[in-house]
């Protein structure tokens, strides 16, 4: 596995920014250094997302710098100002702005909205992985994991506006997940992706990720007392 395979979010410029953001190492993989000519490369090309089938899935691009209100020069202010030229960010609330991403080819918020609440109602029903929720209301929990999901597969910003980058492993450590965990946890979601009924190719798409995102997560030993 290269050091561009470890890229399993696309919250950060690359694999090393991406696993100095999760406040850590990977603890799956060495990270190599792509070095500046790779990092060159990756900002202009995107970051290959690997898959189980061979060939890249898509290049996920680097996050845009937040277009914000400029401090106060403490400079003398130049006779004409420079022309700007920050590309306006799309509008969430308009779907057609991300047709040609995933997001937008499976169906946009209301498939991703159906995916996650059906999941949810599996984590509800499930003991071992209701008690990782300290909430007693599961909404704002299934709100964060849809904004997630949307981001990463092309969708609207709002999970960095409003909650910067997702650092995955590092708020994962408060719990055991243990394989069993795991493999619970799949089968929730597998129910909510067979909810969407999504061709076989985004299904495919999608699930590799999944799978490779939870065992992503696994910070503890096997317990056979948990398999279902």
């Amino acid at each position: 596995m290269t050091a561009q395979h470890n890229q399993l979010s696309p919250f950060a410029d690359g694999p090393a920014a991406n696993d100095a953001a999760e406040g850590g190492a990977d603890d799956l993989t060495p990270v190599r250094d792509p070095g500046p000519a790779q990092q060159s490369e990756n900002r202009e090309e995107g970051t290959p997302i690997p898959s189980r089938f061979g060939a890249p899935l898509a290049r996920m691009l680097p996050i845009p710098v937040k277009v914000g209100h400029p401090l106060p020069s403490t400079s003398r202010p130049s006779a004409e100002p420079a022309a700007a030229t920050a590309p306006v960010p799309a509008d969430p609330a308009d779907e057609s702005a991300y047709a040609d991403t995933f997001y937008g080819q499976i169906g946009g918020h209301e498939t991703f909205k159906k995916i996650i609440h059906v999941f949810y109602q599996g984590i509800a029903a499930d003991p071992l992985l209701r008690a990782m929720y300290h909430e007693e209301d599961l909404g704002p929990a299934e709100h964060r994991m849809l904004m997630f999901m949307e981001q990463y597969w092309g969708g609207p910003r709002t999970y960095l506006e409003e909650r910067g980058h997702p650092r995955l492993r590092m708020r994962h450590v408060p719990f055991a997940v243990t394989p069993e965990a795991r493999d619970r946890w799949l089968a929730a979601m597998r129910k909510g992706v067979d909810s969407a009924e999504l061709s076989p190719l985004h299904e495919a798409t999608l699930w590799d990720y999944l799978e490779r995102a939870a065992a992503s997560l696994v910070n503890a030993p096997s317990d056979p007392s948990q398999r279902v």
